[in-house]
């Protein structure tokens, strides 16, 4: 391990029974960050977590932090000698304890002082000062998520697990209560795993996501790396929005699709005349007033800040298009549009049936320029 590397995963395979839940997973999570299992129900994101955690043994690899092993096939550290912190989502603080011991739960073997010391310096780093004597009931939801985390940290673990603990609140209250978590958690150094299903947590959260499909990481790397740059077909498909556009190779640099000539930076693995699909994603695709290539609109969403709509070109393809909220546009007229790619993502056509594709892993390339 090198010197900032935390948490080491190295082929872990978990299973139920004869069942494997989970595959070769491999991540390198480094010290003070935070990291984020994303993907839909029943991908091995929470059973992943409990291995870390110490609640589900390992069929095969191994998985370390600090460079001790704590899972492997022969060795099994115990639960509660790993010095790990959890959340989860019911946050079950003990309605019969006062807030200051809920959070002193954990080091009730410090002397009276100390705790005392620590339950008001975590309190103020949550924001909820001089409520000690108070009761969890008498609480809100985000403020008891605030104290169920205080309690987590406040033994000084090292390492937090956080399993879907922001699903129960309202879509108001996680937009302003996730980006807290984490500045709370940056100011202890903290390293931490987040496991949830929601795209925009994951981003808000987590320094990086891995995204699971059925016990599988199909990518490791930034929100941004696995929005614009995604590595297969599913994170493609899964993170964001986006539509996938027929086209063909035309040559080393480029591809002919109904949107034109698109021309990357870099060459491109496949052979001139090759089928190909590309990822357009709404922000690709600008409300241009005076463009010669226009679109009709067959659906719009209104996003408060702007409008979603939804475009189909002159040969039935339909794409995503964001516009300023004070273009109001009817359904039926045509819009006129242009094409402003930072990343030219080419994928390889799918069996309709199977899904399955001659090549799993998407092309990603600088896109250069665009010749309508």
């Amino acid at each position: 391990m090198t010197a900032t590397e935390h948490l080491n995963l190295t082929d872990v395979t978990l299973a139920y029974g004869a069942t494997e839940i989970v595959h070769n997973v491999s991540l390198t999570l480094q010290h003070g960050e935070i990291g984020c299992l994303l993907g839909p129900s029943g991908c091995g994101k929470s059973t992943l977590l409990r291995a870390i955690a110490g609640f589900e043994p390992v069929k095969s690899g191994t998985i370390k932090m600090l460079g001790r092993c704590l899972s492997s096939k022969a060795e099994n550290v115990p639960t509660e000698k790993r010095n790990i912190g959890m959340v989860f989502q019911d946050i079950a603080l003990f309605p019969h304890l006062s807030i200051a011991d809920n959070i002193s739960f954990g080091i009730r073997d410090w002397v009276k002082s100390e705790q005392s010391k620590r339950v008001a310096e975590l309190l103020d780093l949550v924001g909820l000062p001089g409520v000690e004597a108070r009761y969890p009931h008498s609480l809100s939801g985000g403020q008891q998520q605030r104290i169920a985390l205080a309690r987590a940290i406040a033994p000084k673990p090292d390492l937090l697990l956080l399993d879907e603990p922001f699903s129960g609140l309202d879509a108001n209250l996680r937009e302003t209560l996730v980006p807290e978590i984490r500045d709370i958690l940056k100011h202890e150094s903290m390293s931490a795993i987040l496991v949830t299903h929601d795209q925009m947590e994951a981003f808000a959260m987590a320094d990086k996501v891995a995204v699971m499909q059925q016990g599988v990481i199909q990518q490791w790397g930034t929100a941004f790396n696995i929005y614009h740059e995604p590595k297969t077909r599913f994170v493609a498909d899964f993170i964001g929005l986006g539509e996938f556009l027929q086209a063909t190779i035309k040559d080393e640099y480029s591809v002919d699709s109904a949107l034109g000539c698109l021309i990357g930076d870099e060459p491109l693995k496949y052979a001139p005349g090759t089928p190909v699909e590309l990822l357009i994603r709404p922000d690709d695709i600008q409300h241009a007033e005076n463009s010669p290539l226009t679109g009709k609109i067959v659906s719009k969403w209104f996003r408060g800040s702007h409008y979603l709509y939804h475009v189909q070109l002159e040969h039935g393809e339909i794409l995503p298009c964001i516009t300023a909220c004070h273009h109001d546009h009817n359904v039926g007229e045509d819009l006129g549009i242009s094409i402003e790619l930072d990343h030219l993502v080419v994928l390889p056509i799918c069996d309709p049936e199977t899904g399955v594709c001659d090549l799993q892993e998407a092309e990603v390339v600088q896109a250069q320029a665009i010749n309508l």
